[in-house]
Parts: C-alpha cells; structure tokens; sequence
C-alpha cells in the first residue's frame, strides 16, 4: 500500500512534457523584449557563420563549373576554403552568442525566485525546473538560428549575385547550403541550450523556502 501511494504521488508530480512546452513559450511571450534581444545575439552569430559557409560552398561551385574564369579571369588567384582569420570570427561570435544567452538567463533566474520557489513548494523536481529553462532556451536558440540562417544564406546569395551575375543561379549548390542552413540551426539550439545549463542547474538547486523569501 505505501508503495502504491508513493507511486500515485510520483504521478502527481510528473509534468507532460508538452505541458512543459507550453508552460515556457508562455514565459517567453511575457519576457518577450528580453527574448528579442537574446535571440539577435544567435541571429548575428548564426547568420555570419552561414554567410561564411555558403560563400565557401558558392565559390567552390563556380569554380566547378567554369563560369568563375570567364567573369573574373582578371582577378588574381585566390585561395579556397575558409581563411583563418574568418574561423576565428565565427569561433569568437558564437563565444559571444553563449555567454550572452547564459547572462540572460542568469537574470531571468533572479527575477524568477519566487516563481521558482513556489513550483517547487507545490512539488515540482529539479529536473522539471532545469526542463523549463533548457525548453526556453532552446526556444531561443532555434528562433535566432533559423532567422540567422536565412539571413545568412540570403547575404552569400547576393554575394554571389554581384560578383558571377546570373551565373549563381545556374551552378547553386541548392543541396549544401540546405545542409548548411540545417547545420546553423541544430548549432544555435545547442549552444542556447549549452548556455542555459548552468542557470537551469542554479535554479532548480534553489532552496523553496530560500526563494520565497527573496523580493525582488
């Protein structure tokens, strides 16, 4: 009999995972200003980081096909593939993009103390608070990539335009910049998720009777 109670009010507490879904698109429509801002840091990031891949894939698709020769034959040599400098850029804009989602959510923690207490008052775990935060934040992270990504592909497209003209559109590498454009958006989600894992484990280690207490 204990066991079976034990296990109904195990059930109790349970939260479905849509529910959880729906519980932090809702916080993030109430922090929507804050939602912006941290889903531009991943837009900028993300966008440059396909700007940069797509071109790579561009140019080396031109050069397959001949028409770089014939448009640019006066230009010297350039080397393929992505430079060093540029390899850099991404790597320090995607650092960027971590560190501004996990300050975020380091704040939306604190602001969220008593809300966080009250949940686990009425007895949600510790790993339905870190759902809830690691949900937000990829939430973000998708939103931010997957604009990014279209950014960044439509930046490359116009690159390409200007310097091989309507040439782009006959030898576009359509299928690895779709790849590319995935790529960028399972990697903004990763890295908001990333940048949300310390916050999430801070709040739900957060003491219920701590939590209440603090006024913010």
């Amino acid at each position: 009999m204990a066991q079976q109670t034990q296990g109904t009010i195990g059930q109790q507490i349970q939260l479905p995972f849509m529910e959880s879904v729906r519980i932090s698109f809702q916080s993030l429509m109430i922090r929507f200003g804050r939602s912006v801002i941290t889903t531009a840091g991943i837009t900028l990031g993300i966008a440059f980081l396909v700007s940069v891949l797509a071109d790579n894939e561009i140019t080396l698709a031109m050069q397959e096909s001949g028409a770089q020769e014939e448009i640019a034959s006066f230009d010297e040599e350039e080397p393929q593939g992505i430079s060093t400098k540029d390899i850099w850029l991404i790597i320090m804009s995607l650092i960027v993009c971590v560190v501004g989602i996990a300050n975020s959510m380091l704040m939306a923690v604190t602001e969220r103390f008593q809300e966080i207490g009250t949940m686990k008052c009425l007895g949600a775990l510790d790993r339905y608070v870190v759902r809830l935060f690691l949900l937000e934040s990829g939430f973000q992270g998708l939103a931010g990539a997957l604009i990014g990504s279209l950014i960044g592909c439509i930046a490359s497209m116009l690159l390409g335009l200007k310097d091989y003209g309507l040439d782009l559109f006959f030898y576009f590498p359509l299928l690895p910049v779709l790849r590319i454009i995935l790529f960028g958006c399972v990697l903004g989600m990763i890295l908001a998720i990333l940048g949300a894992a310390l916050p999430a484990w801070r709040a739900a280690k957060l003491p219920p009777a701590e939590a209440m207490r603090t006024e913010v």
